[in-house]
């Protein structure tokens, strides 16, 4: 078999944020103005820009929603393989809160901040990110998600 000439699949890589509090609650946004998924609630997450690594997480916390912590304080708890947009990796991460309170970086972005246990998940939520949260919380490490 002949693979010379064949492109290779790219991916798009994307991080995503469980800050938990001192109850094992959850924060998220609910997105507002952005064209995609208006009103549902999603954790803090983005794009790995170019030559960027996972480590894209503290920047994204400290631009959505204003909490600085140091990448080792990251726990990985999720990685999954998402069909969308041609293909996506999303990795999941919890951070512990602390001291800091968070705040709305991005009002244009997000018109709210809540916390929420992941066994009572808001009722409007972007997909694929309520069905790594169940993996999450069954303590299912990998998943795939329509393929």
């Amino acid at each position: 078999m002949t693979v010379a000439g064949m492109e290779r699949h790219r991916v798009i890589g994307d991080v995503h944020l469980l800050l938990t509090d001192d109850e094992g609650r959850v924060l998220f946004g609910r997105r507002a103005n952005t064209g995609y998924e208006d009103g549902a609630y999603h954790v803090p997450s983005g794009h790995l820009e170019a030559g960027e690594s996972v480590d894209a997480l503290v920047r994204e916390a400290k631009e959505e929603i204003g909490v600085t912590f140091d990448v080792s304080a990251a726990e990985f708890a999720h990685v999954m393989h998402n069909s969308s947009s041609g293909g996506r990796v999303a990795f999941f991460f919890r951070v512990v809160l602390g001291e800091q309170q968070p705040s709305n970086r991005e009002p244009d972005k997000c018109d709210e901040l809540a916390w929420f246990a992941l066994d009572a998940l808001p009722e409007r939520m972007i997909p694929y990110c309520r069905e790594a949260l169940q993996h999450i919380a069954a303590e299912r490490r990998f998943s795939v998600y329509g393929w």
